[in-house]
């Protein structure tokens, strides 16, 4: 029997499908639309496993539905812009632009040796000025729209990459690329206002049922929104006030001392004549930035020697701290520490030796002898020690105490967010130019539309620190538009993330003369169905709901959410190996030896550490393309969807690879050998069903009942992203016609049955081993693609069991199950039910009163 010959096949129908252009994506309203999308990828050199899992599961999504009849949108592009271009430039001596075409052209290859059913005319690389072009004229006009400021602010900065870092890009206290600890300096910024929306992209997670609720909970977390007062405390000895925020105004009568930020602008003033203070500032400067970071560090603080004088009690003045875990960037970046009832303040309260006043106390506790001394109490509780709020709750209590500040002048309810507005600059060259001019006499100057894109110079140099375009002999210097004096370029680039934010617009029309056109995103959008990583949803996910905003709020687009349903995809993982020195081991540099693994270099004992997530630095990483091309791709397919539930991670095993292997063989023998056996099969396969006679003997009509329930399992799996039982079920129908003897089935019909069947089976291994499918399709005989066939039709006859499994219960007690024919006579049930001896025993010779048939479901018995 012939093997099946993956080199030959894969190219061969991936050509067919080229020169079909099979899956080249149109406006057709005739059509149920979808687009299906992956976070597209940074052109880093190679694709790695988790770009083979991520397009896997969306290309078994886009071929499933265009079977299903949608008109699909399936496209691929290229997020170019980002500092490791950067630092290749300046470790290899090539130009940034190079090394990510370069780059670019190696991972297309790549992905379309995977045959993926992607509409590469639309392909787009966020580098080339044709998109950033585009993106520079948005961002104009959301300035013209208040949308975007500059401002002097303090500001994320990382020492390593020597740029400013997004709030969201600082991961525990360091650099979400780098590694580094973070700093604070304080720049000129372009922000993006996207607290504007604050509320809106709050509420509207609400609307986004298809999201994963744990990237919704991100989202509220990030965004952070918080119902409290603002208070204004009197200085002792200054005519100003300090402004606080609190979420507890019903501890205030705990406070025992307010604290300030050390970028609040009165440390600023205060560390002006006091350089020991100058000095805590600039320490507090050098730790991370993260709210994790700040949590996990010994709280310090410096006295100012001020004091606060308290809203409700006259001559209770409170200390003034300079405190290191207070963030300018939450509330009004100052304080009022309540020791007793939150673990920062009560650490703070301790090192500095400052009073411990409870004021909540639990409802199962006695107040007179209720302390705290090392652990806040943070739980709700009943007010005590608090003059007029003593015995309220404490929603009754912030309440009370905000009524009185009102009373008194002294505050305001008020509701703040946490979410910072997206500062976009960026300190680097390989980005989008921010498309301003600075003039002396004109101030900040819009470069004029007619004028982009601002490209960047090609003619660059990375041997000095910093920023290339700040080096740049002449790109920078430029005449004001406005009065025709030389000005200067803004030479701040845009952060990644503003690419990122709008291409899946850019996609619904990648080569209009406009950033979008509009009858093609009122078309496309929103994306139905997205599909990328879980560490996106507080960066990439939230930026992409801002900026979808924006460009409403422009004429645009007119949907508010980019992205209708979301899928995070878990990580492939494997093992980990070291050599006796310690070293750690790419897994070919590794080989079985009897029971225990060895070197291939030289046969020395290897460690095998656990599994875990790929990653270079480790070297626990296998080559896609190493794999496509001793296995081919429809086997690294297989395997990628079939190991574990597509959320979860999953370890890349050889073992696992070689069984898809086997699977892929043991399905080309199934059909070709039946094919091979009874060449009439060829000329029945085509219809689906139709030369099925209505009556067929058991055997054949058990195995048309397996097919159709299997279609309809797998149907429902893939819709809910259960891609590793649509996998199983798979395997089962093939086992169940693999069982089947060359001799049964010979008749007309059972010929039938059987061509059905495995029409059936090519169909349904289509989406993931389509190569596979498309060479046994024209084994059956069709003259057409399976890319462009219906997927396989149901007979919901054929998928109801014939029998039921029905409780009996005697008086509420189950005594018994029967297994009976579907939709039997009610009568005929209740004699069957009373007949069974269990019955027999519960009623004791009794006569029931009453039997209650629920068909196909329980027959109740009352005596």
């Amino acid at each position: 029997m012939s093997r099946y010959n993956f080199q030959e096949t894969e190219k061969k129908w991936q050509a067919a499908w080229t020169a079909k252009d099979c899956f080249a994506a149109g406006t057709d309203k005739t059509k149920p639309k979808y687009y299906v999308l992956e976070m597209f990828p940074y052109p880093s050199g190679r694709i790695h496993m988790g770009h083979v899992r991520n397009y896997t599961m969306g290309d078994v999504v886009a071929r499933y539905k265009r079977a299903r009849g949608f008109n699909v949108l399936h496209p691929m592009g290229w997020d170019a812009f980002g500092l490791p271009a950067e630092n290749a430039a300046i470790s290899q001596g090539v130009h940034p632009a190079k090394w990510t075409y370069e780059n670019i052209a190696t991972m297309r290859g790549q992905l379309k040796g995977m045959g993926l059913s992607l509409d590469w005319s639309r392909e787009i690389a966020t580098c080339h000025p044709e998109y950033y072009r585009h993106e520079q004229r948005m961002f104009l006009e959301f300035l013209e729209r208040g949308l975007v400021y500059r401002k002097e602010s303090w500001v994320n900065w990382d020492p390593v990459d020597q740029t400013v870092l997004a709030n969201e890009q600082v991961i525990d206290g360091r650099g979400w690329r780098s590694g580094a600890l973070v700093e604070k300096r304080k720049l000129s910024q372009w922000f993006f206002k996207i607290t504007d929306y604050s509320d809106e992209l709050l509420s509207a997670l609400d609307s986004l049922d298809r999201w994963p609720a744990k990237v919704r909970i991100m989202q509220e977390n990030w965004i952070g929104k918080s119902q409290g007062a603002r208070l204004f405390f009197s200085l002792t000895g200054r005519s100003d006030k300090l402004e606080v925020f609190t979420t507890r105004p019903d501890t205030l009568f705990g406070a025992a001392f307010c604290g300030i930020s050390p970028n609040h602008p009165l440390a600023a003033e205060l560390a002006a004549k006091d350089p020991a203070l100058a000095e805590f500032i600039a320490e507090c400067n050098r730790m991370g930035t993260s709210e994790a970071t700040l949590e996990a560090a010994e709280k310090k603080g410096y006295d100012t020697g001020l004091k606060a004088r308290h809203p409700f009690v006259d001559g209770w003045e409170l200390p003034v701290y300079v405190a290191n875990f207070v963030l300018m960037e939450y509330g009004t970046g100052a304080i009022f520490g309540c020791p007793a009832h939150d673990q920062r303040d009560l650490d703070f309260a301790n090192k500095y030796k400052l009073p411990v006043k409870p004021v909540v106390c639990p409802r199962d506790q006695e107040a007179a002898v209720f302390k705290i001394t090392d652990t806040a109490f943070t739980d709700d509780g009943i007010i005590i020690n608090s003059d007029f709020l003593n015995g309220l709750d404490v929603p009754g209590a912030k309440a009370a105490a905000v009524k009185r500040l009102e009373e008194l002048g002294a505050g305001q309810g008020t509701t703040v967010y946490r979410l910072r507005d997206w500062g976009v600059s960026r300190q680097r060259y390989w980005g989008c130019p921010i498309p301003v001019i600075h003039c002396n006499a004109c101030g900040i100057v819009p470069v004029p539309k007619s004028d982009l894109p601002v490209k960047l110079p090609e003619d660059v140099t990375f041997d000095k620190p910093g920023n290339p375009l700040e080096h740049h002999p002449t790109w920078k210097h430029v005449d004001c538009p406005v009065c025709g004096k030389p000005a200067r370029r803004e030479t701040d680039t845009f952060d990644t993330f503003v690419e990122s934010s709008w291409y899946f617009s850019r996609f619904c029309s990648p080569r209009s003369d406009a950033p979008v056109d509009r009858s093609e995103v009122d078309y496309w959008l929103p994306v139905d169905q997205y599909i990328g990583g879980i560490e996106h949803a507080v960066l990439h996910l939230l930026y992409s709901r801002f900026f979808n905003r924006a460009m409403k709020a422009v004429g645009y687009v007119d949907c508010d959410e980019p992205f209708a349903g979301l899928f995070t995809q878990g990580m492939v993982c494997h093992e980990t190996y070291k050599d006796a020195a310690g070293n750690w081991l790419l897994p070919q540099d590794v080989k079985k030896d009897g029971s225990q693994l060895v070197s291939v270099k030289d046969g020395s004992p290897v460690t095998v550490g656990r599994s875990e997530k790929m990653s270079k630095s480790k070297k626990n990483v296998v080559d896609p393309s190493y794999i496509i091309e001793t296995y081919g791709a429809d086997t690294a397919r297989w395997f990628i969807i079939s190991d574990s539930p597509p959320e979860r991670d999953m370890e890349w095993t050889e073992a696992g690879v070689e069984g898809a292997w086997r699977f892929t063989q043991r399905i080309w023998r199934l059909v070709d050998g039946w094919v091979t056996a009874h060449p009439e099969l060829v000329g029945i396969a085509g219809r689906s069903g139709a030369n099925v006679p209505a009556h067929l003997p058991a055997d054949a009509l058990a195995l048309r009942r397996t097919v159709h329930k299997t279609v309809a399992g797998v149907t429902e799996d893939i819709e809910k992203f259960r891609f590793n039982r649509a996998v199983a079920r798979i395997y089962e129908l093939a086992n169940a016609l693999g069982d089947v003897k060359d001799t049964a089935l010979a008749d007309h019909g059972g010929l039938a049955v059987r061509a059905e069947a495995l029409r059936v089976l090519v169909l349904l291994i289509a989406p993931a081993m389509p190569h596979l499918a498309e060479e046994l399709w024209e084994r059956l005989g069709h003259t057409g693609l399976v890319a462009d066939t219906a997927w396989p039709d149901i007979d919901p006859a054929l998928i109801r069991d014939e029998s039921v499994t029905v409780a009996v219960q005697v008086n509420g007690k189950l005594r018994a199950t029967l297994e009976l024919p579907r939709d039997l006579d009610k009568a005929e049930a209740e004699g069957r039910a009373l007949g069974d001896a269990n019955v027999q025993r519960a009623l004791d010779g009794k006569t029931p009163k009453k039997v209650v048939v629920v068909p196909n479901r329980v027959i109740n018995v009352v005596i």
